[in-house]
Order: C-alpha cells, then sequence, then structure tokens
C-alpha cells in the first residue's frame, strides 16, 4: 500500500464528502481510501452527486496536494487514520452509535462514523492528549454562576492532570477553555468550520491561545464555514474524544444535550451540573438529570469518581466542621441534652431528665465540666455562655 497516496485519498475524501457519512465509511471499509475515492468520482457511490459538484472536474489528489500544502503554509497538521497520534480506538467507537433513518432518526443519527482525517492547529499529540480528557459544554447565552462553575471545574481538571475538551463557542466553552488555560495546562477546541477560521469572530484571540497551549482541530478542510448543522456533526468527536461530559447550564433546547447523549450512546460518563430550579439556562441539566444514567456533579472530586480509577478516586463525603460534641458517647449527649441553658441545675435533676442513672451521671458531669462543655457552680451545673447560643 502507497502510505502516501493513501494520506492524498483520505485528505481528497475529507474535502469533498461531509464527515461521518455511512455511505462513505462503508465504501472505505470495503474498498479502502484509493478505492472508494474512485468509485465516487466515477459517479459509482451515493455521494458521488456532491463529489463532482465540488470537484468540478478537477482532479480529486491535486485538490488534495493543494490543500496540504496550504495547511502547511498556516502551520496546520493534517491527520489521518494512520496516523500513530490519531486516537483510532475513541473514534472508532462512532461507528457503533449510528442509527438507520428507517427507524425514525435523521441523517444526524445516521452519519456519526469516524472522520477521515483531521485538521489540527497546535503541537501536541492527539492520541496522549486526549488519553486523560473531559469535555466540559454547556449553554452559549450561560450566567455567571455556570461560567464560575465550568471554569473551576475545567481549571482542577488541568490540575488534576486531565485536558478539557469543548467547542471554542461563547459562554461555557469559553469558560471552560479559560479555566484550564490559567491552569497551564492543555485544552483543546474542537470546531464545525476550518481551524484557520476564528469562529466566533471574537474568539481570535482565545482560539489563537488555544492552539499555542493545546490544539484547535476540526474535521473540514481549512476555509470551511461554520454552517449550523455542522455543529451538530461536531459534537460527536466532542463526546467520542473524551473519556466523559459534563454539561454545565443547558436551556432546554441545547446543542450541548445532544453532546452529553452522544457521550451515552458511546458508553462514556455523562454528567451535569444542577442549576436554580427556577433558571431557564438549567432547565436542560435538569431535564437530563432525571435520567438514571447521568451523574450529578458539583465539584472536581464528583467527575473524578465518574471517570477515575475505580476505588482510587473517590469523592470525599462532604462533612460539616467538626465539634467538640460529636466526640461524645451517647449517654453524654444525652445528659448535655438536659442540661438547661441558663440557670444551673443539679445532677440529681439531670439525670431525671435525660433518662440516666444518677451514680452514671455523677461520674459523665465532671468530665463534661474538664472538656469544656459544661460549667459547675455549687454542685449545679449549666451550659457556658458561648454555647447556650448555639443551642
Amino acid at each position: 500500500m502507497n502510505e502516501h497516496r493513501v494520506r492524498l485519498a483520505r485528505v481528497a475524501l475529507g474535502c469533498l464528502v461531509e464527515p461521518g457519512r455511512r455511505d462513505l465509511f462503508e465504501l472505505v471499509s470495503t474498498e479502502g481510501p484509493e478505492g472508494a475515492l474512485t468509485r465516487l468520482c466515477a459517479g459509482d457511490a451515493a455521494a458521488a452527486e456532491v463529489v463532482r459538484s465540488r470537484l468540478a472536474g478537477g482532479d480529486p489528489r491535486e485538490l488534495a496536494r493543494r490543500q496540504l500544502a496550504a495547511a502547511d503554509r498556516a502551520g496546520v497538521r493534517v491527520l489521518t487514520p494512520e496516523d500513530l497520534e490519531w486516537p483510532g480506538t475513541r473514534l472508532a467507537d462512532l461507528a457503533r452509535i449510528s442509527r438507520p433513518t428507517l427507524s425514525g432518526g435523521t441523517a444526524v443519527d445516521r452519519d456519526t462514523f469516524p472522520p477521515q482525517c483531521l485538521w489540527v492547529r497546535g503541537t501536541l499529540p492527539l492520541a496522549a492528549t486526549v488519553a486523560r480528557s473531559v469535555a466540559v459544554v454547556g449553554a452559549r447565552a450561560s450566567t455567571p454562576y455556570g461560567d464560575h462553575v465550568a471554569a473551576e471545574l475545567s481549571y482542577n481538571l488541568v490540575r488534576k492532570g486531565y485536558a478539557v475538551v469543548s467547542g471554542g463557542a461563547f459562554g461555557i466553552d469559553a469558560a471552560a477553555h479559560r479555566g484550564a488555560l490559567a491552569a497551564g495546562g492543555p485544552t483543546i477546541a474542537v470546531l464545525a468550520c476550518g481551524v484557520d477560521r476564528a469562529y466566533p469572530m471574537g474568539h481570535a484571540g482565545l482560539l489563537e491561545q488555544i492552539s499555542e497551549a493545546g490544539l484547535v482541530l476540526s474535521e473540514w478542510p481549512l476555509g470551511s464555514e461554520p454552517l449550523r448543522f455542522r455543529f451538530l456533526i461536531r459534537n460527536r468527536v466532542i463526546a467520542a474524544l473524551t473519556q466523559g461530559t459534563v454539561m454545565v447550564e443547558a436551556a432546554a433546547r441545547s446543542g450541548s444535550r445532544q453532546t452529553l447523549h452522544r457521550a451515552l450512546q458511546l458508553g462514556r460518563a455523562a454528567m451535569a451540573v444542577p442549576g436554580q430550579v427556577t433558571s431557564a439556562t438549567s432547565v436542560g441539566c435538569h431535564e437530563e438529570l432525571r435520567k438514571p444514567e447521568v451523574l450529578a456533579v458539583a465539584n472536581v472530586a464528583h467527575v473524578l469518581e465518574e471517570i477515575g480509577r475505580i476505588g482510587a478516586d473517590l469523592a470525599p463525603p462532604v462533612l460539616g466542621p467538626e465539634r467538640p460534641e460529636d466526640q461524645l458517647d451517647e449517654v453524654e449527649s444525652r445528659l448535655m441534652d438536659a442540661v438547661p441553658t441558663h440557670r444551673p441545675m443539679l445532677s440529681g435533676e439531670i439525670a431525671r431528665i435525660a433518662g440516666i442513672p444518677v451514680r452514671v451521671a455523677l461520674a459523665k458531669l465532671p468530665a463534661l465540666v474538664t472538656k469544656g462543655l459544661l460549667e459547675e457552680r455549687g454542685g449545679a451545673y449549666r451550659l457556658p455562655a458561648n454555647r447556650a447560643d448555639r443551642r
């Protein structure tokens, strides 16, 4: 097999056919990249009409050469499944989640297959970077609460040795990327357009920072426009590359909910952050949390418990501050409850109220005084003023 020709065929297929198509995947599986390209250009395949219109009579391999040359000038790498840093195991799972349109699904449900190539800005090796990674996604119209949670989660994930993957959009995506960058660690932006295009335009600087500290990648060749349907196609790659997806704020209709659904289909961890029940930006999170397979998370410890090593990355239980009363035995606690707040009481009366034998109370009450939990005056006991105020 001529590796260079296979590479050119993969790139040409990535330029001529929209990513994820089931028919293309099956054609490449049976014919190989070169054979699939030949059949498409000859008009002997389902996507042939689209290929002809995009090729406009040109040579597909020459198209691939021009694209590779343009990528090289722009400092962009092109990865194919034959490359060592291709995350093959992760992306191969996409072939399992296709749903035929005959069962009521849409083309987006059907065309979930792995891409033919990826266009990458940044120097980090892709497969190694996503080996420990989490997707953090959510609403574009986020609230300060959502931005704070996404940034803090991402910051702490990077500090724990994980890469943060998101979509480069406004709102939660941007907060996730910035949180990861603040921690000095890797973050990956998966775009629905060419990696040479800043989309949204306001994120040109952010995407530049991401390419320097992490990776910016896309399934679409240079110059491709961010068409609306491409975002839904793109979401499957975000879910597939990572060990799990965390959704931070999502409206009832939200693309991030689709990313979470992809994670569930792929068998990845699916997590959502609860918000205020009155907040429209958390409706999607709350709806997803009604599903038993979606885990509610509030911090990085919860996320790591879901995606980390079994039995080793358990989140510590949340406990209140320890108080001296926590160290008392059952009898001592009952005696403490029986002592009045503002007036002294004799030990016999305390024992009667607590339902404790007097001899036991006589043995226990002095120890409570020694611990500073009671005051003793003339054989009677009371709570200290600083403890009486807490009752």
